[in-house]
This record gives C-alpha cells, structure tokens and sequence, in this order.
C-alpha cells in the first residue's frame, strides 16, 4: 500500500464507523471528510505516510499556519475535533498509540463585544409621549438604567427614601452586597421629579419602593424588561433592547468621552474592582465631575 493510500484508507475506515456506528447526519459527516482532508494534504506535504507519524509537533504547526491564514478560531476548534476524533479511532483499532492532538489548542474566539445603542438613538427612545403615571414611571426607569448604569436588580430594589437629598449620587448596593455611588444625572433627575409627582396615584399607601406596577406595589423585573421592550417597539428602536443593554451603553458612552477606564469600572461597581472600602478609597466628587463632563445626559436641557 503506498503512502498516500494508507492515509485515505484509514480515513475511508474511519468514515465508516462515523456513519454506521455512530449514525451521524450527512452534514456532519460532510464536515468531517472536508476537514480530514485538509489535514490529509498537510500531512503529505510533510512527508508523513502513516498517521502514527504526525506527533503533536505538526499538529501544533499545521493549527498555525491554518490561523495565519486566517481561519476562523471556531473553524479551528473544528478541524481540531475531526483530528481527534479520527486518533481515538485509530487507537481503538490498533493503529495508534497516542492522540496528536490531545493537549492542542486552537486560538481563543474574540469575546463579543456588547451591543450597545448610540446616543441618539437613547435619546429617542427615552423620549416616550405622554404624561400618564405609567409613560412618566418608564421615562425615570429609562433614564436611570442609561443615566447611572444601573443593573436591573439594583434598580428595582430602590426605594423612596434611597433618592439623594444634598447631593446628586445614589447609593447602590450591588451584587455580593459591595456599596457605591453613583451620580444622577440632570435629565435623570427630572424625569424622577416628574415620575414622584405621580407616583402616590398608582402607588399602595405603605409601599416604600420607588417604581411600582400598576397594582401599586413594587415593579417586577419581568414587568420592567416587557415594557422597555414595548416601548422600544413603539419607538421605533431597533433590536431587542433590555435594561442590560442601556449600561452596556452607559459605559461605552462614558468611556469613548473621558477615557477614564477606572472610574466606569467604579460606577458600573464591577467585582473586579480592586477595593475593598468604597467611601474611604474612592474620590466620588472625581467620580461626578467625569460623569458631568463626560456623560451625553449629565446636563438638563437649555
């Protein structure tokens, strides 16, 4: 048998026990012959006439020279797969001693940066019509997930009282219970005043929360993601937009404006902030003037 042939042999066997012991889908058997050939013609190039001879060495160049050319790491990932699959077979048979590429990996895929909205089209999908309790109660929710970064628990958790009264930062308290403070925001103060002046027709007489659903006791998180959803579809905001998505675009927003990478991470209250005591190691009137500077609705309307 020669060289070449002792390769397509093993992997005519191997398709064999791919389609008839493991019964897999024409497609993935597709993907597979695709992606052993590949392998195949590589291995020829480097001389290598029975698949014992390629060690994890060629493995190693082979996912190199396939990213330099500018695969895919997913697609990587997969031609990987096929290699091992292929010498755990080999093994079983008898073929092969050790798996090549065992212990190889493809390069990592790039982390998916958030979605966030532009500015403008915040602004627009904030400025809902109308001055119902309800309109005006998701207009403050609105400005505050954008205004503040806030994360959907925390701001459903707020009450009343937990409004600022001397200053213009609202003290959160996050996950694994970590305080901070964040500012809000002049258009977010508005939108607050106008939502407090409704409130009590909506809110029960001992609810201390400070949004509350229309049976006048505090907001789900359930209701608050449905109707910032309506409301997108309303305004005419594209994608499907959720709270998570106004901080993500709170924080790109400030970010891109004041480059201060460290105090977004202090507002967005990250757990790999390295603080242990907030009011004493952060400056938050630093905080506030980055905010006002930076944020695109730190400042009311002239």
């Amino acid at each position: 048998m020669t060289a070449p042939d002792a390769l397509a042999s093993w992997l005519e066997r191997f398709a064999g026990y791919l389609e008839h012991e493991r019964r897999l889908s024409p497609r993935t058997l597709a993907a597979y012959a695709h992606d052993l050939e590949l392998v195949t013609r590589a291995a020829r190039a480097r001389g290598i006439a029975h698949w014992p001879q390629l060690t994890q060495h060629h493995v190693r160049q082979y996912v190199a020279e396939r990213h330099r050319a500018g695969l895919s790491a997913r697609s990587l990932q997969r031609e990987l797969s096929s290699v091992r699959a292929l010498f755990r077979f080999l093994m079983r048979e008898g073929e092969a001693d050790s798996n090549p590429a065992l212990g190889v990996r493809a390069p990592k895929s790039p982390r998916r940066l958030p979605q966030i909205l532009d500015p403008d089209q915040v602004g627009h999908l904030i400025e809902i019509p109308g001055d119902d309790p309800v309109a005006l109660r998701d207009r403050a929710i609105m400005e505050l997930f954008y205004g503040s970064g806030l994360r959907l628990s925390e701001l459903v958790g707020l009450d009343v009282d937990d409004l600022p009264r001397h200053d213009d930062l609202l003290e959160i308290t996050g996950k694994g219970a970590k305080a901070r403070r964040v500012p809000v925001g002049g258009l977010a103060r508005e939108s607050l005043d106008q939502w407090l002046a409704v409130r009590g027709q909506i809110a029960a007489e001992d609810e201390t929360a400070l949004f509350v659903g229309v049976r006048g006791r505090r907001i789900s998180p359930r209701t608050i993601q449905t109707q910032l959803q309506r409301r997108a579809v309303e305004q005419g905001t594209p994608g499907k937009v959720h709270p998570h998505l106004l901080r993500h675009s709170f924080a790109s927003h400030l970010l891109e404006s004041s480059g201060d990478l460290r105090a977004v991470q202090e507002l967005l209250g990250h757990a790999d902030i390295a603080t242990t005591q907030i009011y004493t190691h952060l400056d938050f009137q630093h905080l506030a003037q980055v905010y006002d500077k930076a944020h695109p609705r730190a400042r009311k309307k002239r």
